[in-house]
């Protein structure tokens, strides 16, 4: 990296890497505790990945803005304004593609070893194809954020894989390493969660890697991460998905039968919202209880984290 551009990011440490680790539920642990994420070089499925990349790859062929057939994933200089501006609206997440991962054994294997018992996805994943940035003076961190504030009570792993080889330049994902225990770290304007400031973050703690196919990242909740603005000439292509052991404290999923701003019912499951119920607007903050009928709808499907009767977080599945 040159001077120019290293001015652009933090310094960058390398992960601690975990696949010795694997067998060993207390080592899994500890270094869960100490560092708040797991990465793991070369466990997943290599042809998995491949199949998912190349659905990828025919999308952003649909669109002109790659050949699909490229290897290299590389922007043919095509007009990006095709491309949704938000990245949970694109036609991957419409057309369900999170199923095509979620579903396939091969990648199930891993987390079965991983977990002692078979894995339960969280239907929340953002498929991302992220093209080369325009500008290129910009601070490269582009949203330093931990999803527990977002979503308290929903007991999932952030799991992060890339689809490609990710190298510095192409981006990927940085983290802070070893803050989790801390709280939340975000700065709130009234209901409004704001982004945590690069200068709060303790320079010598982030962390980020060369990704490759076949890797994967396993993020605790309050781990603060942000991606890294793409400064190559190609996508950058990943999933951003969620799981959990299916031993855990398992969310309700399910279709809306029946909401207003007292609660909601989730297939045949009456629930209540109080004052406490971070139920998720548009842009992640949360919502007042009055508006929630004009956001969430019957029939759509939806996440949720229960105490009881009472719901404690809830989101639409994306």
């Amino acid at each position: 990296m040159n001077m120019a551009a290293a001015r652009l990011i933090p310094e960058m440490g390398e992960f601690n890497v975990s696949n010795h680790l694997l067998g060993d539920q207390p080592g899994l642990k500890a270094a869960w505790e100490r560092d708040g994420y797991w990465f793991f070089r070369d466990v997943l499925d290599k042809q998995a990945i491949a199949e998912l990349r190349q659905i990828y790859m025919d999308y952003l062929g649909e669109l002109g803005v790659a050949d699909p057939q490229d290897p290299e994933a590389r922007y043919n200089g095509a007009d990006l304004s095709v491309m949704p501006a938000m990245v949970n609206e694109t036609a991957m997440n419409e057309r369900r593609v999170d199923r095509v991962l979620h579903r396939d054994p091969r990648i199930a294997a891993f987390f079965e070893r991983l977990f002692g018992c078979d894995p339960f996805w969280v239907p929340f994943t953002v498929h991302r194809q992220v093209p080369p940035a325009r500008d290129r003076d910009a601070r490269r961190l582009e949203f330093i954020h931990q999803d527990g504030t977002y979503n308290d009570g929903l007991d999932f792993l952030i799991c992060w894989i890339p689809l490609a080889e990710i190298a510095p330049e192409v981006g990927g994902l940085a983290l802070v390493e070893g803050v989790h225990r801390r709280g939340s770290l975000h700065r709130k304007d009234g209901m409004k969660i704001l982004p945590i400031a690069e200068e709060d973050m303790e320079v010598g703690r982030w962390r980020s890697t060369h990704y490759r196919p076949g890797d994967v990242l396993l993020m605790d909740l309050n781990t603060p991460h942000s991606g890294i603005a793409n400064h190559s000439d190609r996508f950058r292509l990943s999933v951003d998905t969620r799981i959990m052991p299916s031993d855990g404290n398992l969310p309700v999923v399910g279709t809306i039968a029946a909401v207003s701003a007292e609660g909601v019912t989730i297939g045949d499951r009456a629930l209540r919202f109080d004052a406490t119920s971070f139920v998720r607007g548009l842009r992640g903050d949360q919502m007042p209880l009055a508006d929630i009928p004009g956001r969430y709808r019957v029939g759509q499907e939806v996440i949720a984290a229960v105490t009881g009767d009472l719901v404690r977080n809830m989101r639409p599945i994306q």
